[in-house]
C-alpha cells in the first residue's frame, strides 16, 4: 500500500478565468480514506485524474509512495497503467459484451497474470463483494448496485496500492447508496488501502471519510476530520457548503436595529468579542433551542431572541422548524416539537460555544 503526496500542483486549460486547480498541497497517508468534497467545477475530479495520470500537470509534483509519478520540473510522467492504482468511474465502464467474470479478470489479463492465479484472485474478490453467483451474467442482466460491485471487483482484482473513486455511488438509489457506503467502509477496513473518493455529497463524505479535503474554485479550503469540517469550519464557504440543512448566517453589517443583529451583538458582548472583527455569525440549525410556553429555559447563561414559528416539517426522527425573526427566515432542527405550533411566538437561544464567527474576509474568528 502507499500514500499520496501532492506538492504545489496547478492545472490550467489555458482559457480565461481561474485555473482548474491552483497551488494544491496534500499529504494523504497510507491507508487513509480521503474524500475530495466540493461543488461541480471546484477541481476535485481534475485532482483525481491528475493522480491517476489521466491529466497532465501544469506545475507541481505528485508522488505515490516513494515514487515520483508526475513532475513538471523533473520531466517525469509515469503512465496510468504503471502507477499501481485502481480507478472506479461514475458510470462503471463495464464491457457490455463480457460476462461478470470476464470483466473482473480484464485488468489481470492485460497484465498477463497466469490463468490459475487469475481464477483465484477473481473468485476471492467476487465472493468478498457477494457477486460470485452472477459470474456468468452480462452487465445488462444486473441491477445498478450489482454493476457497481462488478466495477469494484474489477478494480480490486489487480491489487492496487491506491484506490481512486470518482462519484461511484451517484447513479444508485438511496437504499443502494446506503448499502454501498457500508460496503466501501468494510472494504477499506479489510484491505487497508489508500482510498481517494470524489463526491459533491457532503453527507457521503461525512459518513465515509477519515479525512475530508473541501475544495472551491480550484483551491483547497480546508483539510480535516469530518468533525473538524463540521464543527470548526475554516471559512464561510465550508460552513455554508457542509450541512444537510444550511447554516443560518447573521450579517453584522446589516441593520443594527434588526432583532437578529441585536441578538448576535449581545452574544458577542457576552463573549467579550466586540471589536474582534466579526462580520457574520453562523448558527447551525440543530444548535437552536426553544423555550416553549410555561417552560423554563434550560440555560440561563445564553441570550434569548423572540421568533415566530412559520412551519414545522417532519422528516422522520426530527423536524425542520421554519421561523421568522424580524421578517428574516431562520431554520432549526428539533427532535421534539410537541409544544411548538405554526403561528406561535417563542423564544430561541443558542449556547455561545455553538456560534461560528467569521471576519470580513469570510475566515473563521477564533473565540478562545
Amino acid at each position: 500500500m502507499a500514500g499520496v503526496n501532492i506538492r504545489n500542483v496547478r492545472k490550467s486549460y489555458g482559457g480565461p478565468g481561474p485555473n482548474a486547480v491552483e497551488n494544491l498541497n496534500l499529504d494523504i497517508p497510507d491507508s487513509e480514506f480521503l474524500c475530495l468534497l466540493g461543488p461541480s467545477g471546484c477541481g476535485k475530479t481534475t485532482t483525481l485524474r491528475m493522480i491517476a495520470g489521466l491529466e497532465n500537470l501544469s506545475a507541481g509534483e505528485i508522488r505515490i509512495g516513494d515514487r515520483v509519478v508526475d513532475s513538471v520540473s523533473g520531466g517525469i510522467f509515469v503512465p496510468p497503467e504503471k502507477r499501481q492504482i485502481g480507478l472506479v468511474f461514475q458510470n462503471y465502464a463495464l464491457w457490455p459484451h463480457l460476462t461478470v467474470e470476464q470483466n473482473v479478470e480484464f485488468g489481470m489479463v492485460l497484465r498477463k497474470v497466469p490463468k490459475e492465479q487469475r481464477e483465484l484472485e477473481m473468485t476471492a474478490v467476487m465472493e468478498t463483494l457477494g457477486i460470485a453467483k452472477y459470474r456468468k451474467r452480462y452487465p445488462s442482466e444486473m441491477s445498478g448496485g450489482q454493476q457497481q460491485r462488478v466495477a469494484l471487483a474489477r478494480m480490486l482484482a489487480v491489487s492496487p496500492s491506491v484506490i481512486l473513486l470518482d462519484e461511484p455511488l451517484s447513479n444508485l438509489d438511496a437504499k443502494l447508496r446506503l448499502e454501498m457506503r457500508s460496503e466501501l467502509k468494510r472494504i477499506h477496513s479489510e484491505l487497508g488501502s489508500t482510498f481517494i473518493f470524489v463526491t459533491h455529497d457532503q453527507f457521503e463524505a461525512m459518513t465515509l471519510a477519515t479525512t475530508i479535503a473541501v475544495m472551491s474554485d480550484g483551491l483547497l479550503q480546508q483539510l480535516g476530520t469530518p468533525d473538524d469540517i463540521y464543527d470548526r469550519p475554516a471559512n464561510r464557504f465550508v460552513a455554508e457548503f457542509v450541512g444537510t440543512i444550511p447554516i443560518n448566517i447573521i450579517e453584522m453589517a446589516d441593520d443594527a436595529t434588526h432583532p437578529l443583529t441585536i441578538w448576535a451583538q449581545a452574544t458577542l458582548d457576552a463573549l467579550s468579542l466586540t471589536g474582534a472583527g466579526v462580520a457574520s455569525v453562523g448558527i447551525r440549525p440543530e444548535a437552536i433551542r426553544f423555550q416553549t410556553a410555561g417552560q423554563p429555559r434550560a440555560d440561563d447563561t445564553a441570550i434569548s431572541c423572540a421568533a415566530r414559528i412559520v412551519d414545522i416539517v417532519p422528516t422522520g426522527g426530527n423536524s425542520i422548524v421554519e421561523m421568522r425573526v424580524g421578517g428574516t427566515p431562520l431554520f432549526a432542527i428539533a427532535s421534539e416539537t410537541s409544544g411548538l405550533h405554526a403561528g406561535d411566538q417563542t423564544n430561541i437561544w443558542v449556547q455561545p460555544r455553538h456560534l461560528h464567527l467569521f471576519d470580513t474576509a469570510r475566515r473563521r474568528v477564533a473565540t478562545g
